[in-house]
């Protein structure tokens, strides 16, 4: 008896390899839903998965590119590299961990700071890169984002920093750890001369750059779903051994509690970012 053919599954369809002679720089697949996606449809959808709403990692060019005012993103301390204090080796040495990943990603940090126009605004703007060693805070991060705020002093301008970060960079130890209070003081200095700070957090947001500048903007705004927090979930189950509530450290769960102001689709972030820069830098008495 002939033995029956078994009928795959669209998500089995998906996972297979693409027909030969398929360009394979043109498309990706989900890791979610495991389609198919062409990946200049990806980035119409802002990196969203039209199948199952997976939010793909945005590099640090692609968020300034949807963000910014076309063309109007002028970067400063651009050469701004990191060094290696505590000659650290874990896998890598951390030298050549930083060689691999300035090759890889064209980055020289994991965060880049500049001056832009939003909606006809001048503001300061910083963003995050999750590329970059997992967007990790070292001296430089924390160098960079404080300049862009004594930048922002001078030009008497608003500051947006988009966040997405692992958090301080072990590889730079107490370095790094430094960098919370460094930021946090001239943020204090920023506010007292009355300027917006916004602080946008994507997936994901924590540990040392959660508990410091990327937690006390204005407002604090998010993305959908993002991991938000210092300590991941994983990390406290095992360490109190309790479940956790459902959705823990999750946008929607730091709303409710009053860690978020506003959450925001992608596709509706620039929209809402110039709305609240009206808002807030309306000249008095309009």
């Amino acid at each position: 008896m002939a033995e029956k053919k078994s009928r795959k599954s669209s998500s089995q369809k998906a996972q297979q390899s693409p027909k030969k002679g398929f360009p394979a720089d043109l498309w990706l697949k989900c890791p979610k839903c495991g389609e198919t996606l062409f990946k200049k449809e990806l980035g119409r959808n802002f990196g969203i998965c039209e199948h199952c709403n997976y939010r793909f990692k945005l590099s640090s060019n692609e968020r300034i590119e949807m963000l910014a005012d076309e063309a109007t993103f002028k970067e400063i301390d651009a050469d701004l590299t990191p060094v290696d204090p505590l000659a650290f080796v874990d896998r890598l040495k951390y030298t050549d961990r930083l060689k691999q990943v300035q090759e890889k990603t064209g980055l020289t940090e994991a965060i880049r700071t500049g001056i832009a126009r939003m909606g006809g605004h001048d503001v300061a703007l910083g963003v995050m890169d999750f590329q970059f060693i997992g967007g990790s805070m070292g001296s430089v991060v924390g160098e960079k984002v404080t300049r862009l705020f004594e930048t922002a002093m001078e030009k008497k301008l608003p500051v947006l920093i988009v966040s997405t970060s692992g958090g301080a960079r072990m590889q730079e130890g107490i370095l790094s750890l430094m960098q919370m209070a460094k930021t946090n003081a001239v943020i204090a200095a920023h506010d007292e001369m009355g300027l917006l700070f916004l602080s946008i957090c994507m997936d994901p947001t924590m540990a040392g750059v959660m508990a410091s500048y990327a937690s006390i903007g204005d407002l604090n705004i998010a993305e959908p779903g993002a991991l938000m927090g210092f300590a991941g979930p994983r990390v406290i189950k095992e360490t109190i051994r309790q479940e956790l509530p459902e959705g823990f450290q999750r946008t929607e769960f730091m709303l409710e509690r009053g860690f978020v102001d506003l959450i925001c689709e992608r596709a509706e972030l620039r929209e809402k970012l110039i709305l609240l820069l009206d808002l807030f830098l309306k000249p008095k008495g309009k």
